[in-house]
């Protein structure tokens, strides 16, 4: 006779998974969940607390390159402006076209920069731009701490080549507005405006002229507007002027300045905790050990390989279809810098950290001012190497109203090649050669074709670069796609 519960309870794997999910909604473990809940622990306890802390460390590391990037990209420029000898609400220029030494990222030689570096912690600042005349133009933008426009100045801006009055505002700013100025509210303390006065030519006198309209410009305090003071300007043209990214200890270093001086930015306040394990607080010194110190080395290492990834496939969708030309950035990051990131569900933090890991500025209105195309592939889809020589064939009848160029960057640091003696050739350029068909050849090489030295632009054999195109007072040829620029191809 069998015992009445054999046939009562015939325990099968059914059965089992029956009696498990039972006992779990009664929070009663099954045997099975005490074996995953063991597994788990075994995982969980290959990890020291010591190791656990070290591998957050490491991650949230990485996250703040990433998201930093703009923010630290500023701060260089800021250090490179005090390394130059001036200081906020002065404004820094260059009183000749950019030679190597700017060691911005991707600058363009072929203009005159006027940087006013502002700083609102004591109140509203003043920007005067002149009018424009027939042969003197700026085209610029006033950015945030974050490089995020706030607004255009000059003919594609608000002023629309009339010259205007504007007023940079501090965050939170209350006070009405004086009749009579443009107001910027900047949702940081401190900022830039990127100012570029164009140039008509490349000759001496032409320079000399862009570079007096330039410092035309008036930068002083709201406070003083009834007697304003003379606004200073620093040359910085014979100065090593470097804001390339070092990934390494120094970013965080830089991270941390800028923390300290700014408000934190609602959309941004998910990385105060973040920033903390890293060793950035606010009203707290940064002090890492030199633990922490090698892991802040380490994990900005890997941020710059994981950047340079997302860079190299930063280019597709490309600007024509069937050609290696693309945008700068892409569509939702430009969006996002263009309207402060008003939409509520949209933050690219990864693809602006990877925007501004290779370029610096946001235009509020791209495309009006000017137009950016990059390559770092020839035509057969081959990075460009430094010791082969290259052609570019610009079509003829560039669609622009002021000039296009072709600048050279290296591809490593995404500033001038070091020690060039020019990195661009551009339709400013003295001397270029034109084709019967009004096309212009331009050559990338280590060496310039022969007879061609005008419309080559030298590179180092030992690296890679890239190349930048640039539409200055675009036209809708570009933009409608008629005119297109073809690829750059290996062979001279």
């Amino acid at each position: 006779m069998k015992p009445w519960f054999g046939s009562v309870f015939q325990i099968n794997a059914a059965s089992l998974f029956m009696i498990g999910t039972v006992l779990g909604g009664l929070g009663i473990p099954s045997a099975a969940q005490e074996q995953r809940s063991d597994t788990a622990a075994a995982a969980v306890s290959q990890f020291t607390p010591a190791q656990l802390a070290e591998r957050t460390l490491h991650r949230r590391a990485i996250e703040a390159v990433i998201w930093g990037m703009p923010a630290v990209n500023a701060q260089l420029m800021y250090d490179a402006v005090k390394q130059a000898g001036s200081d906020f609400n002065q404004v820094v220029y260059w009183s000749r076209p950019l030679s190597w030494k700017n060691q911005t990222l991707t600058p363009n030689p072929n203009t005159i920069y006027v940087f006013p570096f502002y700083n609102t912690k004591d109140g509203p600042m003043v920007l005067e731009i002149p009018p424009a005349g027939q042969e003197e133009s700026i085209t610029g933008s006033v950015d945030d701490g974050w490089q995020t426009a706030i607004e255009d100045v000059g003919p594609a801006g608000v002023d629309k080549g009339k010259g205007g009055k504007y007023l940079i505002l501090p965050p939170g700013h209350k006070e009405k507005i004086p009749d009579g100025y443009i107001a910027l509210p900047s949702s940081t303390y401190t900022g830039i405006a990127i100012l570029r006065s164009n140039l008509k030519s490349s000759s001496d006198a032409d320079v000399a002229r862009a570079v007096a309209y330039g410092k035309r410009v008036k930068f002083y305090p709201l406070s003083q507007a009834g007697n304003p003071p003379e606004t200073k300007f620093v040359d910085a043209i014979d100065v090593l002027f470097d804001s390339t990214i070092p990934y390494d200890l120094r970013f965080f270093e830089a991270l941390d300045r800028f923390v300290q001086r700014e408000p934190w930015l609602d959309r941004d306040r998910v990385m105060i905790d973040e920033l903390k394990t890293v060793g950035i607080e606010k009203g707290k010194p940064f002090k890492p050990d030199e633990m922490t110190k090698q892991i802040l080395n380490d994990a900005s290492r890997e941020a710059q390989a994981w950047l340079d990834h997302k860079y190299q496939n930063m280019f597709t969708p490309t600007f024509n279809e069937g050609t290696r030309w693309g945008l700068i950035t892409s569509r939702p990051v430009l969006e996002g810098m263009t309207s402060n990131f008003a939409d509520p569900n949209a933050y690219p933090v990864e693809g602006r950290g990877v925007t501004y890991s290779y370029a610096y500025f946001s235009p509020k209105h791209m495309g009006e001012g000017q137009f950016y195309l990059m390559a770092i592939v020839d035509k057969d889809g081959k990075p460009f190497n430094g010791d082969s020589t290259y052609r570019l064939i610009v079509p003829a009848n560039p669609p622009v109203r002021l000039y296009w160029s072709a600048t050279v960057y290296d591809r490593a640091t995404h500033a001038l090649i070091r020690e060039m003696p020019k990195s661009a050739v551009s339709s400013l350029t003295p001397g270029l050669t034109k084709n019967a068909d009004g096309s212009v050849d331009v050559y990338f090489g280590p060496k310039s074709p022969a007879g061609k030295e005008a419309n080559w632009v030298p590179t180092k054999a030992d690296g890679g670069f890239e190349v930048l195109f640039r539409f200055y007072g675009p036209e809708k040829p570009l933009f409608d796609k008629t005119w297109k620029l073809p690829d750059i191809a290996k062979g001279s």
